[in-house]
């Protein structure tokens, strides 16, 4: 299987993670798994007044942040995965991401708001479910 797993470096991608470590179907070199983050973009007017080097840095630093633990936890399983960085809205980007892998499976954290929640302050879940044809595993 082609497993596409959205981290934001929150608990719930912790808890993600652990799930796919106690369950040993999700996990094994029989799949192939990317890894994607999405950093918000820095506002068009101070993004202008950046050198591009500078908020191409700037990116990179921000995913490598929540990548380092994550790719210590592929390390531990002895396993492989590529790590993707994408810049803009995480929703739309995850989905993008997803639909042009052709990724069999989306794995992703979800803060579980609810329903009242989800409409108060939305949810990146719902969104990625709302625009992508991946099946997707949610972990609460």
């Amino acid at each position: 299987m082609k497993i596409l797993v959205a981290v934001d470096g929150s608990s719930y991608t912790k808890r993600m993670l652990a799930y796919l470590a106690a369950h040993d179907e999700w996990l094994g070199d029989q799949h192939e798994y990317t890894v994607v983050h999405v950093v918000p973009a820095v506002p068009p007017r101070a993004a202008a007044a950046l050198d591009k080097a500078v908020l191409a840095s700037y990116y990179e630093a921000e995913a490598e942040k929540v990548f380092k633990p994550i790719r210590t936890f592929f390390g531990k399983q002895k396993l492989r995965a590529n790590f993707v960085t994408k810049v803009g809205h995480a929703a739309d980007s995850i989905a993008a991401v997803a639909a042009k892998g052709g990724f069999d499976l989306l794995v992703m954290g979800s803060h579980g708001h609810g329903t009242l929640g989800n409409l108060v302050m939305g949810s990146v879940a719902t969104k990625v479910m709302a625009h992508c044809q991946t099946p997707m595993l949610l972990v609460r």
